[in-house]
């Protein structure tokens, strides 16, 4: 019998590409690439199938006449290209953890700042606050078409000892995620290392990494378990929420027509309870994955979590407010979304 992880094993070795076929030649084929592990639309990393979801609806209500490819383990473009394709319109879609694109455009950070989202409520009420308006009109001026908001909670694996307070990380070599993350680590003691949450795997087995925080999903379809003695779980409580959307290059998306472009930012609505699901379900199965490997989970707690903020706050916050005043504004109006 194939298990959750058998499937996410084999789509590991052996990326799978999605097409839906018509009876007649479809009007538009969308290339849709993301990082993370291949399953199908009912199994595996639930990111994958959001994607697979996210076709096959477009293509029933299209009548057929949008198809979508489905490239999964970054293999059609590598992972930190994805989002200069879509800018340039070389790439069609991707769902993209969007602090990846910080050295690009600094302001998409704002995705991963420590301590700034407290819970998917949170986050996910950015759509329709101000915040979120002048998120997507800057993601837009920039050539980026917001499809999906996907809030993702985010642990630790780590091989050595537990990383849960600030005070664990001093001396560790840690992968944080974003360069605001990695400023409070380097506060807390930490080396920092920056690669995709794809590469951790292969840092901690080396011993290049001592401990990677990324989000509960990524902690299982990359198998961090095999080379992880302890988990620090972020079910209930986090400092560490990513924005993960859905995201369309403009250039691509303009060329639509209008009904089309209907099609697919209603799909996209429809598949943001779908994305929240799915994190929050793995938030729950990651320790008992952990547990079953053998490794020692923890958890944090509300004072925990108050001590890596007020570095954040003291740190990343204000180093992020004043590189841009795009940036500066992003942070005003996403503090006051959160209170």
């Amino acid at each position: 019998m194939l298990t959750r992880r058998h499937v996410l094993a084999s789509a590991l070795a052996a990326p799978a590409i999605l097409r839906f076929s018509t009876a007649q030649a479809a009007e538009t084929t969308l290339k849709i690439s993301h990082q993370f592990p291949g399953g199908t639309i009912d199994k595996g990393d639930f990111r994958d199938r959001l994607t697979r979801k996210f076709a096959a609806e477009v293509n029933k209500r299209s009548g057929g006449d949008i198809v979508a490819e489905i490239y999964p383990g970054s293999s059609l473009i590598k992972t930190n290209a994805q989002f200069s394709a879509m800018r340039k319109g070389a790439l069609d879609m991707s769902l993209y953890p969007l602090p990846y694109a910080g050295g690009e455009l600094p302001e998409t950070n704002i995705g991963l700042m420590p301590g700034l989202v407290p819970t998917y409520d949170v986050g996910l009420s950015w759509k329709t606050k101000p915040v979120g308006k002048a998120l997507t009109d800057f993601l837009a001026d920039k050539g980026i078409v917001m499809i999906s908001w996907v809030w993702q909670a985010g642990g630790v694996a780590s091989r050595t000892r537990p990383l849960v307070a600030p005070e664990d990380a001093k001396g560790l070599k840690v992968r944080g995620g974003s360069r605001e993350m990695d400023m409070v680590l380097q506060t807390a003691g930490a080396a920092v290392l920056s690669v995709p949450s794809n590469e951790i795997y292969a840092a901690m087995q080396t011993g290049a990494c001592d401990a990677g925080i990324t989000s509960s999903t990524s902690l299982i379809s990359f198998r961090l378990e095999e080379v992880a003695k302890h988990l620090t779980s972020g079910a209930g409580q986090s400092y560490w929420f990513m924005l993960e959307p859905l995201m369309m290059s403009k250039a691509i998306f303009d060329k639509l027509p209008k009904n089309h472009q209907d099609i697919i930012l209603a799909v996209g609505a429809e598949m943001e309870a779908f994305g929240k699901k799915g994190a929050q379900d793995d938030d729950v199965e990651v320790s008992k994955v952990y547990e079953k490997a053998g490794a020692k989970v923890s958890a944090l707690d509300a004072a925990t979590v108050g001590k890596w903020r007020d570095i954040a706050r003291d740190t990343a916050w204000k180093d992020y407010s004043k590189r841009t005043a795009n940036c500066a504004s992003l942070m005003k109006l996403a503090s006051d979304a959160a209170t």
